[in-house]
């Protein structure tokens, strides 16, 4: 049994250590964890182009079979919310469609998203706002330019706002190092209206997936994540799905250490 004596002694023993400025170890106060911000029987509708499409089941992003939520980053965030939070069955509906501009979402808004009625709305959209400009110049009818883009979006979000729980906001991106690559150029000026529309909702949870990408393009060759630089293979797909999850509070070592 320890003794007060031997307490105070120790304690004096650290106290002349701290004098004679040898240092000592503070107790180190417990980090604290990560709160998910998704709850119980959730419903997190994630819309977008092709990037989140990846061959999702029609018309509806869900169900049994194994490519419901498509190949690509929104089938690894259901499949790590359920292995991380099973308790907490939140569902996830993938509503994204290939080649889909800010447009095309305002055209089936009230079908593919609010008639689902989700508590969570995760929106990434961009990528062919700007590559219609890059890869199709004379089609200037598909331009969808920056002004258009910002208003699109603007209403989307203001319409939904009221009516769920939590609004994410994700950036498009091109898997471009150079930043004064023409395309890689514009698709940050769009980044930046997100970055804009997210910082005017109250609430609302920002992605910066360009930024994630370019901390990956450091090591990796463009053309390593895919040739076309915009559609990611598997390692692109994982990188946005923790740059997801993170941002909403996901937390990685829970179950690993027996909480």
């Amino acid at each position: 049994m320890v003794t007060r004596r031997e307490v105070v002694s120790a304690l004096a023993g650290i106290s002349g250590l701290t004098t004679l400025g040898i240092p000592v170890a503070a107790a180190q106060t417990p980090r604290r964890r990560p709160d998910l911000r998704l709850q119980m029987g959730e419903k997190l509708v994630m819309i977008g182009d092709s990037i989140t499409d990846v061959g999702r089941a029609k018309p509806i992003g869900e169900g049994r079979a194994d490519d419901a939520l498509g190949r690509g980053y929104v089938m690894m965030v259901d499949a790590l919310l359920g292995a991380v939070y099973p308790e907490r069955m939140i569902r996830v509906i993938n509503m994204g469609v290939s080649g889909n501009t800010t447009r095309d979402l305002k055209a089936r808004w009230q079908r593919d998203v609010l008639d689902l009625k989700p508590d969570w709305l995760s929106i990434m959209i961009g990528a062919n706002d700007v590559w219609r400009q890059y890869d199709s110049p004379k089609q200037t009818e598909g331009h969808v330019l920056i002004d258009e883009y910002e208003r699109n979006l603007r209403e989307l979000v203001s319409s939904t706002t009221p009516l769920v729980k939590g609004l994410i906001l994700m950036t498009p991106y091109y898997l471009e190092p150079n930043r004064q690559d023409a395309m890689r150029a514009t698709m940050d000026r769009y980044s930046a209206v997100v970055r804009q529309v997210a910082a005017a909702t109250a609430g609302s949870v920002f992605v910066d997936v360009q930024s994630a990408f370019d901390r990956l393009l450091t090591t990796y060759y463009p053309a390593t994540i895919n040739w076309d630089r915009v559609h990611p293979n598997n390692t692109g797909s994982a990188l946005i799905a923790r740059a997801f999850l993170t941002a909403i509070g996901f937390d990685w070592q829970r179950g690993l250490d027996g909480v």
